[in-house]
Formats: C-alpha cells, sequence, structure tokens
C-alpha cells in the first residue's frame, strides 16, 4: 500500500526508518518545501532567477512580460526545497550585475535563518520546537476585557494560577492600548506594574514580559525581576527603549502597530497589509539588532490599527510572518474582529479564541498571548497530538 505523508510528519516518519541521525540535515534540505516572495525585481534578473531555479530542479512565478522584458519590474515567487533554492542562491551570488548577488545572498541569509532559540531567566526557550503561551495580567482599570484587569496585590495569585493553569511567560501591562486609549502618566504607569511584578516574582519563576513603550518603566521592571520587554511602538515612542534593551540585555517583542492606540483605528488602510508589515518588521529588527539586541520576537499586531479584513489576512499569512526567521508571537485574545465575524461581545469570545489558538499551533506560532490560559493550553495539547500522531 502506498500513501501520501502529510510535510508536517515528514521528519517524524524518517526518523522511524532508523536512518542514520547525522544524515536527518540532509534530508530536512531535500524535504522542506518553501515559497519566498521577492516583491519587485528587474526583468532581465527576473528571467535569470527562474532559470536558476528550473536548473536546480525548483520553479519561479513571474510576469508573463518579464521574458521579453515589456516591463520594467516583476515580482518573483520563489519555490522549492531548501537545498534547491540554496544551489540556485549559491549561482546569483557569481553574478554581479542587476541586483543578483545581493538576492542571492538574501536568500541564503533568509535559509540560515532559521535558529529560533533565545535564553531569557537562564533557560534556553527554543521557539521552533512548541507554541508556548503568554498569560495577560493588566494592572489597569479600562483595559478591553474586563476579566483581565487586576489590582497589584492580586496580581501575584493570578499569576501562580495562570502558571498552574500551564502558562510559559506572564505578560504585565500598566497602560490600556486599547482602541481609543488615552496614555497614562509615566508616574501613574510605574505605580501599577512595580508592585505587581514585585508580588509576581514572589510566587513564580517563569519570565515575566513588561508590557510599556516607555523606557523608564521597562528599566524599573527588569530591575525588579521582569525578564522581556514587549513594546507596542517596535522602540519607536521612547528614543532610550533599544538602549534600555541592549545594556540589560533583554529580548523585545517588535510589534506593527499603524498610528498610536488613541488613533490607530481611524480609517486604517493598506495597498498590502502583510507586505507593508514585513517591511515594517524587518526594518526594526534591523534596527534592534545594529543595537546590540540579541532576542527578537515578532507580533504582526493584530487589532493595532487593522481592518477586520487585514487581521483575517495575518490569520492566513502565518508562513510568511515566520519567513523573517523570528519567534512570531500573536495576540488574537478576545479581540474585536472576532465580534465582528461572529457576533459575539467580548465576555463570550473564548471559543473563537481557543479555536484560533489550535490553528496558530498548527502553523508553527512561536507564542500565544491568552487572557485564558487553561482552556488554551488545552487547544496546545490537541496541537501536539494532532502534529505527531499517526
Amino acid at each position: 500500500m502506498i500513501y501520501e505523508i502529510p510535510g508536517e510528519l515528514l521528519e517524524n516518519e524518517i526518523l522511524k526508518t532508523e536512518i542514520d541521525p547525522l544524515s536527518l540535515p540532509i534530508f530536512r534540505k531535500k524535504s522542506r518545501f518553501i515559497a519566498i516572495k521577492i516583491p519587485a525585481v528587474k526583468s532581465p534578473a527576473a528571467n535569470i532567477i527562474k532559470q536558476e531555479m528550473l536548473s536546480a530542479g525548483g520553479d519561479a512565478a513571474v510576469h508573463r512580460n518579464v521574458i521579453n522584458c515589456k516591463i520594467e519590474n516583476s515580482p518573483v515567487i520563489i519555490m522549492g526545497t531548501e537545498a534547491q533554492i540554496e544551489k540556485a542562491a549559491k549561482k546569483l551570488l557569481q553574478m554581479d550585475y542587476w541586483g543578483l548577488r545581493e538576492t542571492g545572498k538574501e536568500l541564503l541569509d533568509f535559509l540560515k535563518s532559521k535558529n529560533l532559540k533565545i535564553r531569557i531567566r537562564n533557560t534556553e526557550y527554543n521557539f521552533s520546537s512548541k507554541t508556548y503561551i503568554m498569560g495577560i495580567i493588566n494592572v489597569t482599570p479600562d483595559s478591553f476585557f474586563e476579566g483581565s484587569r487586576v489590582t497589584p496585590k492580586k496580581a501575584g495569585e493570578i499569576a501562580e494560577k495562570m502558571v498552574e493553569d500551564g502558562a510559559d511567560f506572564i505578560d504585565v501591562g500598566g497602560e490600556s492600548s486599547r482602541p481609543g486609549a488615552e496614555p497614562v502618566p509615566l508616574e501613574e504607569e510605574l505605580k501599577r506594574v512595580i508592585p505587581a511584578i514585585r508580588e509576581i516574582r514572589k510566587r513564580v519563576d517563569v519570565p515575566i514580559s513588561i508590557d510599556t513603550y516607555k523606557a523608564r518603566v521597562a528599566e524599573e521592571a527588569l530591575n525588579e525581576g521582569a525578564d522581556i520587554i514587549n513594546d507596542i511602538s517596535s522602540l519607536r515612542f521612547d528614543p532610550d527603549m533599544g538602549k534600555v534593551a541592549a545594556e540589560k540585555n533583554a529580548p523585545v517583542i517588535l510589534m506593527h502597530m499603524k498610528g498610536t492606540p488613541r488613533d490607530m483605528q481611524k480609517n486604517p488602510y493598506y495597498d498590502d497589509a502583510i507586505l507593508e508589515i514585513l517591511e515594517f518588521l524587518r526594518e526594526r529588527i534591523e534596527y534592534a539588532t545594529k543595537l546590540g539586541i540579541r532576542g527578537i520576537i515578532i507580533d504582526p499586531g493584530i487589532g493595532f490599527g487593522k481592518r477586520v479584513e487585514d487581521n483575517i489576512k495575518i490569520i492566513n499569512s502565518i508562513s510568511s510572518l515566520r519567513s523573517l526567521g523570528y519567534p512570531l508571537l500573536i495576540g488574537h485574545s478576545r479581540k474585536s474582529f472576532m465580534g465582528a465575524t461572529t457576533g459575539a461581545p467580548v465576555k463570550e469570545r473564548l471559543y473563537p479564541t481557543v479555536s484560533l489558538s489550535l490553528l496558530f499551533a498548527l502553523k508553527g506560532v512561536s507564542i500565544i498571548r491568552v487572557h485564558d490560559v487553561y482552556e488554551n493550553k488545552l487547544a496546545l495539547k490537541l496541537a501536539e497530538a494532532m502534529k505527531w500522531s499517526t
């Protein structure tokens, strides 16, 4: 009997054949199909890329008028295994014209950028091996989901319960970033989050993420036991934030947002939402890397300056976001696009949240940021069983 092996089970099946373990990296390169989009390439270069991919055993989709150079530029979608793309990229490195050498280098850098390991709180997290849960604790009076609001004194107790329920990280925020939210003064934010972090650190040893765009809040939170900076502005709103992260050797979560929480949902518009998000995150990754920040996690910012259709595109484009080569965090829990698509009010959006958590785990998302840890942990357990059982 002959049957097809689903891609997500292939490596497991190869291991079952009792191959020499040293040969597994070779099989990975030969079996892992990848599709890569280059938005604009000069027509002569697009022709060459297609020919090199065909020669390597893969292919490339280009505009129909590339062959006669009737158009100046064309998008190029490269399709092949890792080994085929690597072979073509090495050929492109030898071509010093039409930007082909740079394209070859970019392709090889992309293939090398798949090590998703970050050391946090004396533990090395492999973000390519499983989906982790980040539990949300809001020490605010106005967060959009009432059930996530707690007082600083209660934060430790809530965090302890979240960890018991399966949380791998705890995210603490002292300023609501819901649409239309007004900024919170620095001293008020400190008054909320610092006591909360102290209480949480007394009770749990998992990494704590401080959700802030203010450098002083981040610095004091790190001094009190926080480990990660979760900055909705991607180090843009406070010029000192990147310096704090680099000096404290703190991993950062870089999120895409159009505008500010106060105005981000006032008629947001994108020509190509995914392309704009990818370009923004690439630029922010480059900025953070130049500052010496080593641990980078990316977040496409569901609900932050996005229409319903933009959020759905993000959900359908997880592989494109993962192609940046960094751990991917998704914060989808109970958000308004669920209300727009299902009609459910905030209090009734647990089931849609859990459904998406299952989908994200199957698609290889590294971290889900959620309000309801226990229910989402059950979804991740199911996803894990679906991935590895035959």
